[in-house]
């Protein structure tokens, strides 16, 4: 059986969770509206103030599709009420970050600015200089949003200059060493 996927999810106060045919399941809350078309082969059930995600057989597909629909289920309800959030550090001289209105211009050792542009339902806060907060609702998109960021310029792993996760390890690595 499968450890997360007969797990219920807990719906809180001032949460509406509508299931449609074709399990379209539509999460209202107090940040927004999140809707998502799952797997059809899962049977998704609101049984009061909680919902339950239950596999017709014990196929390895059905096994896999079971706790992944768990997951975004849990993952709609839990970013309509908190909301989801990724920071991410700059390092390097000279590397800042501005924001100017919705866009967010990165200042990164190249010879121009890099400037981008805050997807819908999402929003990038600057906290000083070095540090970028994407905000957001739905996890997959903060995410996504979070990982084109940093692709702009990695960490590399002599000096550390890059943007990084804040909560990422860059694994350092010794220099060349002259000839004696």
């Amino acid at each position: 059986m499968s450890r997360i996927g007969k797990m219920p999810i807990a719906v809180p106060a001032g949460v509406t969770v509508d299931i449609a045919e074709n399990n379209k399941v539509t999460v209202k809350g107090p940040k927004g509206t999140l809707e998502r078309v799952l797997p059809e082969e899962m049977e998704i059930k609101l049984e009061g103030a909680e919902i339950l995600v239950s596999r017709p057989n014990d196929l390895k597909k059905m096994k896999s599709l079971h706790g992944l629909t768990r997951t975004l289920i849990a993952n709609m309800v839990k970013g309509v009420t908190d909301g989801y959030e990724k920071v991410l550090e700059i390092n390097g001289v000279g590397y800042r970050a501005a924001k100017q209105g919705k866009k967010l211009v990165l200042s990164l050792g190249y010879s121009h600015p890099v400037e981008m542009t805050d997807p819908d339902g999402l929003e990038a806060v600057v906290d000083g200089q070095n540090k970028i907060i994407v905000k957001g609702i739905d996890k997959e998109k903060v995410g996504q949003y979070a990982a084109e960021i940093r692709d702009k310029r990695r960490p590399e792993p002599y000096k550390g200059k890059g943007i990084k996760y804040a909560d990422e390890v860059i694994r350092r690595k010794v220099g060349k060493t002259g000839k004696k």
